[in-house]
């Protein structure tokens, strides 16, 4: 390795580190249903509109079977609605290339790694997926699995630490929150600095480019 890889490396490490702390603590709030973020403000109104349409009651509890349940079913509709878009692509918008359905066994494999943030992509992406397909049946599972092992993560830290309780926390609530509080904001931040860095992304057909 040579001194820029060095160098990187070094400065990866000492951002890592620094951040390590705050960013701990301030998942701590937001794994908290009753938990405050400076976040608050603007997002505390969209967290209470979600249970509302959802018909989650953020203070109720529930136990290891409950929550495992509920991570299943979680993770089984979302899979399946994404090996539907993949399927029924070409019926749907954002498709100006006018890309015909993913073949059953690419899809199922595609929305199945996903699912598990493995993310195995054995295709080419602009040439065989819509744009409504990479954001809605591929670029979700990025928040939702992200979340979904967050949250597991969080249930088993609880499991611990309470020793005498019957309840490790509410699924819905804790993947509601780590999306809208943590994976969202990040995303956010991350975005507006491609779009700095003069990304381009738009929902327009494929335009060639002459390269001089």
């Amino acid at each position: 390795m040579n001194a820029s890889g060095w160098t990187q490396l070094i400065l990866f490490s000492v951002i890592l580190l620094a951040l390590t702390k705050p960013m701990g603590l301030y998942l701590v709030r937001v794994l908290d249903a009753e938990g405050r973020t400076f976040l608050d403000p603007a997002l505390k109104p969209v967290e209470r509109l979600i249970y509302r349409l959802a018909g989650i009651d953020p203070g109720r509890e529930q136990d290891w079977k409950g929550y495992a349940v509920s991570v299943l079913i979680f993770s089984l509709v979302t899979m399946l609605l994404s090996y539907l878009i993949l399927r029924l692509q070409y019926f749907l918008p954002l498709n100006p290339q006018g890309f015909g359905g993913v073949a059953g066994d690419l899809s199922f494999e595609t929305a199945a790694t996903f699912l598990a943030n493995a993310s195995y992509q054995n295709y080419t992406g602009e040439n065989t997926m819509s744009y409504l397909s990479q954001m809605v049946a591929l670029a979700s599972h990025c928040f939702f699995s992200t979340a979904t092992a967050i949250a597991v993560a969080a249930a088993l830290v609880r499991g611990l630490a309470r020793d005498k309780a019957a309840t490790l926390g509410n699924f819905w609530t804790d993947q509601t929150r780590i999306c809208l509080y943590l994976l969202l904001p990040i995303s956010l931040v991350f975005a507006v600095f491609l779009v700095s860095q003069g990304v381009i992304q738009n929902f327009r057909a494929y335009q060639s480019a002459r390269v001089i």
